[in-house]
């Protein structure tokens, strides 16, 4: 069983992950991440000190529980990007600003960093507007390359091959070929993907207008504290390795790739084939797993087919579980993550405990803590 630990604040509550009936529970461990909770309340997203939270939050959870793996999630300069687009020095010191945080974390915990950058941002060229459709489109709230395609017309077909930022059409069968060796629910795929070209979004049903989106990124830096590793499938594997002698924390930059990374790197495959990971749970889970995530909640998926009554995790977004095999859950000692980017550090990070921004949509709704285990 999973506890959630609500803090809003002036109260906190506690809930069961899986079902969200309230719970009560006074173990130490629980006092332990409520007093986290309340001494380190979240300042919001884009806030100035939002990233100083997340290193601040882990060093005092790092003293307390004494892991030996962390994972770290710095979000801030990634969403002043994607939806302010500040000005070149504006956006460098933002970058450098991230950077320092993780180093500082790394310095006062003694923990090995590997840094990854999750890719570069890039200004929106055109959007590509598919609500006129006789079928369906679906893209996620947050990736804007793919979108999911059902019971198009031939009007519709005509249509999009004529949207100038449309690079690509791919059938259900041609999408499950390219990663032929991971299980696959057939009926979770759309069924044809469209793929938009680099600097064009999809506005099927984006919540929020970006003015930065992901370029297109088929590598992204990983900081040479690791061996040499090819594909963002090997990084857990690395940090396997390197755990039989150090305490190791994974520390992702948020809209940060090749093109701004601030130190020493291995440009890893970020992909496979046309199909290139945007800043979402695929590329998350990708890289604390060590294998291609693409199929649980594909690109396209339609959730509000599961998102009734009876849904589970109500806390996790449209997850209908907890992944397994992530480096958390895999790395056989205490783990702790601290992240300033909503659900993803409880659902894609395995840690036996989870502390992470409470925010919907930029609105600050205050701090989640997730114990596992």
């Amino acid at each position: 069983m999973s506890l959630v630990i609500i803090d809003a604040r002036e109260w906190q509550n506690m809930f069961d992950l899986k079902t969200g009936h309230k719970r009560n529970d006074d173990s130490p461990k629980v006092r332990m991440v409520k007093e986290v909770l309340h001494d380190h309340p979240f300042p919001g997203d884009t806030a100035e000190n939002s990233n100083r939270w997340v290193t601040d939050t882990a060093l005092d959870l790092v003293s307390r529980y004494d892991p030996n793996f962390v994972f770290l999630i710095y979000a801030q300069q990634y969403y002043s990007l994607r939806f302010e687009g500040p000005d070149e020095a504006e956006r460098a010191r933002l970058i450098d600003a991230a950077f320092a945080e993780a180093a500082r974390f790394s310095e006062k915990s003694g923990f090995l960093p590997v840094v990854v950058g999750t890719g570069d941002l890039i200004p929106v060229k055109e959007y590509i507007d598919l609500s006129g459709l006789d079928g369906l489109a679906i893209t996620s709230n947050w990736l804007t390359r793919y979108a999911g395609l059902y019971g198009v017309s031939c009007r519709d077909f005509e249509y999009i091959h004529e949207q100038p930022g449309v690079g690509r059409l791919v059938g259900k069968t041609e999408f499950m070929s390219l990663f032929g060796a991971e299980p696959v629910d057939a009926e979770r795929l759309p069924e044809w993907l469209a793929v938009a070209k680099e600097g064009y979004c999809f506005r099927s049903t984006l919540l929020r207008r970006p003015v930065m989106i992901p370029a297109y990124n088929a590598s992204i830096p990983v900081s040479r504290t690791l061996d040499e590793i090819t594909s963002i499938t090997g990084i857990s594997g690395g940090i396997e390795a390197a755990l039989q002698g150090k305490k190791v924390a994974l520390i992702l930059i948020e809209g940060v790739g090749i093109k701004d990374f601030r130190l020493p790197y291995i440009p890893c495959a970020n992909g496979k084939g046309w199909f290139i990971y945007e800043n979402g749970e695929a590329q998350y889970l990708t890289i604390s797993t060590g294998r291609h995530q693409v199929f649980a909640y594909p690109p396209g998926y339609r959730s509000y087919l599961e998102d009734d009554e009876n849904k589970g995790y109500p806390f996790s977004g449209y997850l209908t579980s907890i992944p397994s095999g992530t480096i958390g859950e895999r790395s056989g000692g205490r783990s702790i993550a601290v992240g300033n980017r909503s659900m993803f550090m409880h659902t894609v990070t395995g840690a036996d405990i989870a502390i992470e921004c409470f925010a919907r949509n930029l609105a600050n709704q205050g701090c989640m803590g997730v114990i596992h285990r």
